[in-house]
């Protein structure tokens, strides 16, 4: 008789599973409590695969051996209560795939920077000439890639909400780029409960498999107290040369493996800011780690294209640079947005709040913006917190008129960036909404400004 399994959600993650699942032989239904897009419908019935939507059927999906769940249906909804209560295993799509893969895993997590991190490390893999696969939080479902076939190395990003979901999961090479406070609603407000859901992507690595992560971020090292590390450590640090792991001086990287040394000068590399720096040697470990040459390395730091909404130039107009960071959804996402600019910044800042403490962004404000426009429904907080620190502060709830005000008020050689530090909700649909709208008024003020 074939096992039951149950899936918790039909988005990319659930839908993959439940294709790699049928094709196991699992016996499949598939569960939302949402609405089901007509595509994805399309796909569960071209399968063969029994689903319903609107609602959770209890005795039906308590009847199953196993549950997959979708990372953002949480622990404590009370159809998982109910399930966990009768013994039966609720696991991340991630942890189902893992079981079905011969491939080594490369898997990535952190507050910040994870994007940015598995984007770079896939394609300098790639640049080497390796078969290499992209799943996780970015891209494609794990699961539903395995369907077409396995790959000699998978490069995944993870949440903490996935995470949460491994039993036997383990990467090969894992990499946490930082830990701040993040998503605490799911942790019962308590960080040190977000800080071990981090830590565990280490939890089953072995002293023969690498754990890369950033030597001087200060909850990482509680963690490392939290959580005691087997695997061999590989540190990137701003302050010291290392042993093996990375180092970068302010001007070059200096990143140790097993005898060998890169050292790569900061000009070279596309990707510019300290935390960007740090990424990049997060990704050159792991692609030394798999073996990929220096030059591929190399010429892959220098043509690497980074994923949309993420310190993305948009456009020159009249010598004013406009930069789309729209995936700067909290304070230390824009904290480095802000960071990474010598030049004049009109900084286009706002939307909803999630408790931000914007005092740590003072010092670059006070050095480096010299107009902020908050585009948001609810601006006051905002506007408080950067009174007498930024000279010009406006504020509108149109994307145009912020992006016209960035022309009219910039000169040549200034920067106009979107990195907002809040949620989209207010007036977006999501980040990429909010991206995708500042591009094309960028793109419209240009025609205009012709």
């Amino acid at each position: 008789m074939s096992k039951k399994l149950s899936i918790l959600g039909a988005g990319e993650s659930g839908i993959g599973a439940a294709l790699l699942a049928r094709q196991m032989g699992y016996a499949v239904w598939v569960s939302d409590m949402g609405a089901i897009s007509t595509a994805r419908k399309a796909v569960l019935e071209k399968s063969g695969i029994p689903y319903e939507e609107g609602k959770h059927s209890e005795e039906r999906i308590l009847d199953s051996d196993e549950i997959i769940k979708s990372p953002g249906i949480s622990y404590k909804v009370p159809i998982v209560k109910a399930a966990l209560e009768k013994g039966i295993p609720v696991i991340d799509e991630l942890e189902f795939a893992f079981r079905y893969s011969k491939g080594k895993v490369i898997a990535i997590t952190g507050t910040n920077g994870k994007t940015t991190t598995t984007l770079l490390t896939y394609h300098l893999l790639k640049k080497g000439g390796l078969n290499v696969g992209l799943a996780g939080n970015v891209g494609q479902s794990w699961a539903g890639q395995l369907t077409e076939g396995d790959k000699d190395w998978w490069v995944i990003e993870t949440s903490s909400f996935q995470i949460d979901g491994f039993v036997e999961f383990r990467p090969a090479i894992a990499m946490l780029t930082n830990i701040t406070p993040d998503h605490l609603d799911r942790y019962e407000y308590q960080v040190d409960n977000y800080i071990r859901s981090k830590m565990s992507l280490f939890k089953n690595m072995e002293a023969n498999e690498a754990a890369i992560f950033f030597a001087e971020d200060e909850l990482t090292g509680r963690g490392r107290g939290l959580k005691q590390l087997r695997a061999n450590a590989f540190p990137v640090s701003v302050k010291e040369i290392q042993a093996q792991g990375g180092y970068f001086d302010g001007i070059k990287l200096d990143v140790r493996v097993a005898g060998s040394q890169l050292e790569i000068q900061s000009d070279e590399i596309i990707l510019k800011g300290k935390h960007n720096m740090l990424n990049s040697m997060m990704a050159v470990l792991g692609a030394m780690l798999a073996g990929v040459n220096d030059k591929a390395i190399k010429e892959g730091l220098k043509d690497f294209q980074n994923a949309a909404h993420r310190m993305e130039p948009v456009t020159k107009i009249q010598g004013v640079s406009f930069v789309n960071d729209s995936k700067g959804t909290n304070v230390d996402a824009t904290y480095y947005a802000l960071e990474s600019y010598k030049q004049p910044l009109i900084w286009i800042a706002g939307g909803v709040d999630k408790g931000n403490d914007y005092s740590v962004l003072y010092p670059l404000a006070k050095d480096k913006v010299k107009m902020l426009i908050c585009l948001g429904v609810e601006n006051d907080k905002l506007k408080k917190a950067f009174s007498g620190i930024i000279p010009d502060i406006r504020e509108t709830q149109n994307i145009a008129e912020a992006v016209r005000w960035g022309l009219e008020f910039g000169k040549e050689g200034d920067v106009v960036l979107l990195s907002p530090a809040c949620a989209s909700f207010d007036l977006f649909k999501n980040y990429e909404d909010r991206g995708e709208q500042f591009k094309n008024a960028v793109n419209q003020l240009k025609l205009s400004a012709v």
